[in-house]
């Protein structure tokens, strides 16, 4: 793999449940919305699981991600093609992480804070339509 060894940690404060930044990840549909353009096989069902697999395009370049590991608060993906390495999602109720490691030629750091700032943003809204909801019965 061509490219430099990179290693990147942030952790976010944002007003959401926890549930609503697992159905984020987890969700395939909620996903797609967020973290776009995802590629998943026909088959898919509708929420992720171990040992499923999706990709993007960074450009020409396909980033293959593979479930390795998840339970109710962490989700942890390993890279491939244009990234080798691994990505691993957690949260709680009001805050979100991501851990990135891998060998790229891509800036990881720049890729993961628009990604979570992304997902923030998602989350931020859901949120504010289930209290919207709430608030209206």
């Amino acid at each position: 793999m061509l490219g430099k060894f990179q290693k990147s940690e942030l952790r976010i404060e944002v007003k959401a449940k926890e549930t609503i930044f697992r159905d984020s990840l987890l969700n395939i549909s909620d996903l797609k919305q967020w973290c776009f353009p995802l590629k998943f096989t026909e088959k898919s069902a509708s929420k992720l699981s171990q040992g499923d697999t999706f990709s993007f395009y960074v450009g020409l370049i396909e980033i293959k991600n593979k479930v390795e590991y998840m339970n109710n608060n962490c989700l942890r993906l390993i890279l491939s093609g244009g990234i080798d390495g691994y990505q691993e999602w957690s949260w709680g109720d009001g805050w979100i992480q991501s851990r990135l490691e891998g060998i790229s030629v891509f800036p990881l750091n720049l890729g993961q804070t628009l990604n979570l700032f992304r997902l923030k943003s998602f989350a931020s809204y859901q949120e504010l339509k289930i209290a919207n909801k709430q608030s209206i019965k």
